[in-house]
């Protein structure tokens, strides 16, 4: 029997994912499994705002070492964290089919409208600013029971937000002292990506892999993609992207969030079709930003 050795972050919501990708990898490859489970420098770093110290791969590095070194056969990744481009060497291979992506507005039992809201994320307090012009926002850091907790028994703010596919991984569907609020589309565009799980591997090792992984999933993800890395965007920036069926949803601080529609042949041709849109709202982007 084959083993495959998977590379993971040794978080809640990391290896919850990696079992995911383990059940699959079993189902259809009939593989042994081994978990090589691995801390990285934005795990260790939990004071760190991740806006301010920047820097790409803070969450992915030490997995995608592990791959080039030869001691994991794929890397899993939540695809929201991985950077635009990939070291030499290393492919997405694919995703698992893509769960509820939207976003989750937590708010402490009894609060009506938030008044300080606790999160890192730029493109989430940007957006979070048009529905709450006076919201006054800081810093969070830790697992998703840990921010929950904050919320719902510390009282550090009225309110986080956090991912419903995180939440819906760690079978949280509540938590005490708290009230949960799914933010649609039209109020928060999601991070590129968010929701899919990312199956990294090497290059040679792509033809193995890719075709039992979700197209649907992939060709979205690939013009998410597509977007953030003509934008250099990364988890410090203030940028969301989401392919939602025929529409794509767009945020980024300089020009505010829009919608427009998606055909066939614009899923077909990412790179074409982000660097048409990107130059129409005024980016003015070319083949050398890549």
């Amino acid at each position: 029997m084959e083993k495959i050795t998977i590379a993971t972050r040794k978080s809640p919501l990391a290896l919850a994912q990696t079992h995911q990708v383990a059940a699959h990898l079993q189902q259809t490859l009939g593989a042994e499994i081994e978990m090589l489970t691995l801390t990285t420098t934005g795990d260790r770093q939990t004071a760190w705002s991740l806006e301010k110290k920047g820097g790409k791969g803070l969450f992915t590095k030490e997995l995608e070492d592990a791959l080039l070194d030869g001691r994991a056969d794929i890397a899993v990744h939540s695809a929201k964290d991985l950077p635009g481009e990939q070291p030499d060497g290393l492919v997405v291979a694919g995703y698992l089919p893509r769960v509820d992506p939207r976003d989750v507005l937590v708010v402490r039992e009894g609060v009506e409208t938030p008044a300080t809201v606790a999160t890192g994320s730029p493109r989430r307090r940007l957006q979070l600013a048009m529905l709450y012009p006076e919201v006054k926002f800081s810093e969070i850091r830790g697992n998703v029971d840990t921010r929950l907790r904050k919320i719902g028994q510390d009282g550090m703010a009225d309110a986080t937000v956090l991912a419903a596919a995180g939440l819906s991984r760690l079978g949280i569907g509540s938590w005490p002292g708290t009230e949960f609020r799914v933010l649609g589309f039209e109020s928060m565009v999601p991070a590129v990506g968010q929701a899919a799980i990312a199956i990294q591997c090497r290059a040679e090792n792509l033809e193995k892999f890719k075709n039992i992984l979700d197209l649907e999933t992939g060709i979205a993800v690939t013009l998410e993609r597509a977007f953030q890395g003509r934008l250099g965007g990364g988890c410090h920036t203030a940028l969301g992207v989401h392919v939602a069926a025929d529409t794509l949803w767009f945020y980024h601080d300089q020009i505010g969030l829009r919608s427009f529609p998606l055909t066939e042949n614009d899923l077909n041709n990412p790179e074409n079709f982000a660097k048409k849109e990107l130059n129409r709202m005024g980016f003015a982007i070319d083949d050398a930003q890549l």
